[in-house]
């Protein structure tokens, strides 16, 4: 390894965004079977022109966070089930799965080699983890790849939306994230390049992000951005959009079985009518880069719908379930069994 000098940034005012750290894990796809992997430094892949995932799309990937407790260990936060749902997208798009055991192994060696980018507890930061898969290899025909790279590599990162736990405002777009019976379950790279010029518009119009419905109907709230949906009713129920298009956040079940299990809450997924905003007193996207952000107000048919505090102020619910993620997540508060898993130091 080379230099293992703590990096010192100005940990409370990092963005998310981009930032180049010291390895990244490799493992490669090739005759059937997957090799060992390797740790690399070269932030470059170096990918065949007929390669699927540059003119197919066939690329899938994950996002996950690493957290310091203050004890100073490093918690990864429910990685069994990214692996699960990696697995899931690469089959669906037919690429070989990477083994839940290969997949954890790679965000392992991953974080290890890359300690001294750990944000500090309580810094506001965390080490954000990208495991990512496409197709490579010679190929033109529209066909499964030959060969497959899964690559995992990470940064430290600040909040997705600027200013961290406060209310944003939203617009409802007139554009489909997903098609019925489409791949809108999976995290599949397309999804989200389809998701780029809505966005631009949200942001040129003065919101942090849109609001999709679903593409049959377009009646029902199906997903914020990049993030899924929750709502909190006035009677105490936790509501979530139910679709078979809409990515299974792993935030998100986690957030279910918070409110149900320790805020006493009755939890609900159903369709969420976007006319029927009025029986919620709060609401929030979650997601893991998101974690949780509370909605101020959505804007709809030229009508802006506010939520508590008409959007100035974040909700005691929304406040409560991201205080008790967060604290599980960073170590502070018992974790429901496997939710945390440790990285253990290098010898």
């Amino acid at each position: 390894m080379k230099n293992t000098k703590k990096i010192d940034l100005d940990w409370s005012t990092l963005a998310f965004s981009y930032i180049q750290t010291d390895y990244r894990f490799r493992a490669e796809w090739r005759g059937g079977k997957w090799d060992e992997g390797r740790l690399d430094e070269d932030p470059y892949l170096r990918v065949h022109e007929g390669s699927t995932g540059l003119h197919y799309g066939q690329q899938c990937f994950e996002g996950m966070k690493a957290f310091s407790a203050r004890d100073g260990r490093i918690l990864l936060f429910r990685p069994d089930e990214n692996a699960k749902r990696f697995r899931r997208s690469a089959a669906r798009i037919l690429m070989p799965e990477v083994p839940e055991e290969l997949f954890l192994h790679g965000v392992m060696e991953t974080v290890q080699a890359n300690r001294r980018w750990m944000p500090p507890h309580g810094s506001g930061a965390s080490l954000y983890i990208r495991p990512l898969q496409y197709g490579m290899g010679p190929n033109i025909g529209v066909r499964p790849a030959p060969e497959s790279m899964f690559t995992v590599f990470c940064m430290p990162v600040g909040p997705y939306f600027k200013g961290g736990l406060k209310p944003v405002f939203l617009m409802v777009s007139d554009y489909d994230r997903a098609a019925p019976n489409g791949t809108g379950a999976v995290k599949a790279g397309g999804n989200y390049a389809g998701s780029l010029l809505p966005h631009h518009e949200a942001v040129e119009a003065g919101y942090a992000d849109c609001i999709y419905l679903d593409p049959k109907s377009h009646r029902n709230i199906e997903e914020v951005g990049a993030a899924n949906f929750f709502g909190i009713t006035r009677d105490n129920r936790f509501v979530t959009p139910k679709s078979p298009s809409i990515l299974p956040s792993i935030t998100r079940f986690s957030l279910e079985y918070i409110a149900r299990e320790m805020l006493g809450m009755t939890v609900e997924e159903r369709d969420i009518p976007i006319d029927s905003l009025d029986e919620f007193v709060e609401a929030g996207a979650c997601g893991t880069a998101a974690v949780i952000t509370p909605i101020g107000g959505i804007q709809y048919q030229g009508e802006m719908i506010h939520f508590h505090a008409k959007g100035e102020e974040v909700g005691p619910v929304t406040r409560r379930l991201y205080d008790t993620l967060k604290g599980i997540q960073q170590g502070d508060l018992p974790s429901p069994p496997g939710w945390v898993m440790e990285v253990p130091a290098r010898d």
